[in-house]
């Protein structure tokens, strides 16, 4: 299991990851705007939203923050705009965590496959936190943790 920081942007991404990666000597790393996001029927990009940064990342010391704008429609809260996202090698676990932490929360987004991870899920817990809780392919279930 590996903990992460996503903090969103509404649509001053590009300018604000510059300037942390100067801050903390890094680099802006694996930059796609929304227009070049794979195509989703269900989600359509608008135009004025393809050149927003859909997803990149600064290393800061050993822990990988991740970035993007919010796409139009989708208003910017002060306050909101950063989520641990839990990235975990067990669809079991994935699955766990998210409905433990939906009950008496609001899910934003079911668990469902997406370009970026088999399962993948976003919600607030019933303490106003906003999770990302996502599968990635690198470990195996051990069900003694």
């Amino acid at each position: 299991m590996k903990l992460e920081l996503f903090i969103n942007f509404d649509g001053n991404c590009r300018e604000a990851t510059a300037f942390y990666a100067k801050v903390f000597k890094s680099e802006v790393k694996n930059l796609m705007t929304f227009g070049q996001a794979p195509p989703d029927p269900n989600c359509p990009v608008a135009e004025a939203d393809k050149d927003r940064i859909c997803y990149c990342d600064v290393l800061i010391g050993e822990l990988t923050v991740m970035f993007c704008d919010m796409p139009s429609g989708h208003p910017l809260i002060a306050g909101n705009n950063i989520s641990p996202t839990i990235s975990v090698g067990c669809k079991k676990e994935v699955e766990r965590m998210f409905n433990e932490l939906k009950e008496g929360g609001e899910v934003y987004m079911e668990l469902q496959k997406t370009f970026f991870s088999e399962l993948y899920g976003m919600l607030k817990d019933k303490y106003g936190v906003i999770w990302q809780i996502l599968y990635y392919d690198r470990e195996t279930c051990d069900s003694s943790k």
